[in-house]
This record gives structure tokens, C-alpha cells and sequence, in this order.
């Protein structure tokens, strides 16, 4: 049986943890939050070390230190954390008890599957250095 179906987050080994990540790319694009409602609205100006065509981050290792905005959810406190995270990520789904997608590259064994799904970022970001005002560059797409 696939490990995200027998062990809860917090009992995974950093490699099967890091293995959940399927490359969407999502989670980079800068938010933006409705300081009246709590809404949050998703742009498509991604930060600046996210590499376009791979959605994978250039300095991962660096990125909590390079971007203080950057989250490690791995060293959350708190499983809300994934509150803000895409409706398709990984790490949210199998926090509140939901399995993987057929699309996600563990189910699949095809790291494409994700671009060949429509759910990369690959195809609409842009990098936020681009960006004069990220009201500009929201989105609705989740």
C-alpha cells in the first residue's frame, strides 16, 4: 500500500514528504488577502525563484531565508497551515483525510502528469519582478 494512504503527515520520512510535492507550482503565486473578509485571492505573479518551466523553487534549500514570506510547512505548528494552499496540493488533501489525485505523479509514475493534467503553473505565471501592482494579476483559478 502507497505511504500517503498509511502514515499521517507528521510520520512521513523527509523523502516521502518532499515526494508529495507535485510540481504545480501553485503554492509560489503570490496571494492576496481582503483585510475586511479573510479572502484570499491567488495572482499569477509567482516569485522570483520559481523556475517556469519546472515549478520547482532554484534556491529551495535557501528560500525561507532568501523570501521571509516563504512558508516551510514542514515546520508548521499547526495543520491550518494548509488553509492558504491550493485546493489540489498534496499536503492539503491528505491533511483533512482526502486522497491523491489521478493526476498526481505518485498515483500516475508520470512526472508530466501534472502539465498534461492543466494543474502547472507553467503555462500562465509570470515572475512578480515583472509586476507593478498584484491587483492587476488576479486570478480566479484554484
Amino acid at each position: 500500500m502507497s505511504f500517503w494512504k498509511t502514515k499521517k503527515l507528521i510520520e512521513m520520512s523527509v523523502q516521502e514528504w518532499e515526494s508529495l510535492c507535485d510540481g504545480c507550482g501553485k503554492c509560489c503565486l503570490n496571494k492576496l488577502e481582503d483585510e475586511d473578509t479573510g479572502e484570499i485571492y491567488l495572482t499569477n505573479a509567482v516569485c522570483d525563484l520559481i523556475d517556469l518551466k519546472t515549478c520547482r523553487c532554484t534556491r529551495y534549500q535557501e528560500r525561507t531565508r532568501l523570501v521571509p514570506d516563504c512558508v516551510d510547512l514542514k515546520q508548521s505548528t499547526t495543520w491550518t497551515a494548509f488553509d492558504w494552499m491550493p485546493e489540489t496540493c498534496a499536503y492539503r488533501l491528505l491533511a483533512i483525510g482526502e486522497d491523491l489525485p489521478d493526476w498526481h505523479p505518485l498515483v500516475s509514475g508520470n512526472p508530466d502528469s501534472v502539465k498534461e493534467a492543466g494543474i502547472s503553473i507553467s503555462s500562465f505565471a509570470i515572475k512578480e519582478s515583472e509586476v507593478d501592482d498584484l491587483e492587476d494579476h488576479v486570478i480566479d483559478w484554484q
